[in-house]
């Protein structure tokens, strides 16, 4: 995963990040939804960020430890933290400098479509998880991709780059789409079962003002945007070949 983006506008998607639509009241409260009650928890926050989330799952009285490729990230996330949370600077590309089973849960929160392969990152994540653990995903929802960009191949696997406006600055980010059979085919490769696919609505305590129109005024209850997995870590079982099971 390439952190430069993120070191290079680290202050900027804090900003945005605290109060946007997308991510203060439809994705942070979506995970904290399908992560329940999780005071007494250890929980890995796997891609924190500047920690936002790590915060809230702190307040719900979960013990919480945060890792992040981006150096400028967790420099953020330490002085939202303070002392009493770890923080690690690391890649979910390479080997977690955790041990086996040491967390009832994992969140990873949007950061899965910043990596390529999936297969390496996912035995880790299931490695540091305890026999029966949850790992509690959100991604970019693949159809989102395809509506805005017909032309391309839904079904491929493969890199784009999109522009975001971050606290009134433009910024580029460069992410992997795949197809949800990819995702589900990655987490059950990889020694786990789904326990849950989820298409929340925003927070019914979002703003009025920040509502898209159609959903504000009744006619719509919900949009695409990210697609939300909870994953519970299983005994590993060998995965068919793409080939042999018909997927290619």
């Amino acid at each position: 995963m390439d952190t430069a983006d993120y070191d290079a506008f680290a202050a900027r998607y804090d900003a945005e990040n605290a109060g946007s639509l997308l991510n203060a009241h439809y994705e942070r409260p979506a995970m904290l939804d399908l992560a329940g009650e999780v005071a007494g928890r250890t929980i890995l926050d796997a891609g924190c960020g500047s920690g936002p989330l790590t915060v809230l799952l702190r307040e719900r009285g979960a013990m919480v430890t945060g890792i992040d490729a981006s150096p400028a990230m967790i420099a953020l996330a330490r002085e939202r933290l303070g002392d009493d949370v770890p923080l690690h600077v690391g890649d979910l590309a390479e080997p977690l400098p955790f041990a086996d089973g040491a967390f009832d849960d994992v969140i990873a929160s949007l950061v899965l479509h910043y990596l390529e392969d999936w297969d390496a990152p996912l035995a880790e994540l299931r490695r540091v998880l305890r026999p029966g653990g949850r790992l509690i995903v959100s991604v970019n929802h693949p159809t989102v991709r395809l509506l805005s960009h017909p032309h391309e191949d839904y079904f491929a696997t493969r890199r784009y780059s999109d522009e975001f406006d971050f606290d009134g600055e433009p910024a580029v980010l460069t992410m992997w789409h795949r197809p949800l059979r990819a995702m589900t085919a990655a987490f059950t490769r990889s020694g786990f079962s789904i326990a849950a696919i989820e298409e929340p609505p925003p927070s019914p305590l979002t703003p009025p003002e920040l509502m898209p129109p159609r959903i504000a005024s009744g006619e719509r209850s919900a949009f695409l945007c990210f697609l939300f997995f909870v994953l519970q870590r299983g005994e590993h079982r060998p995965w068919p070949s793409q080939t042999s099971s018909g997927i290619r």
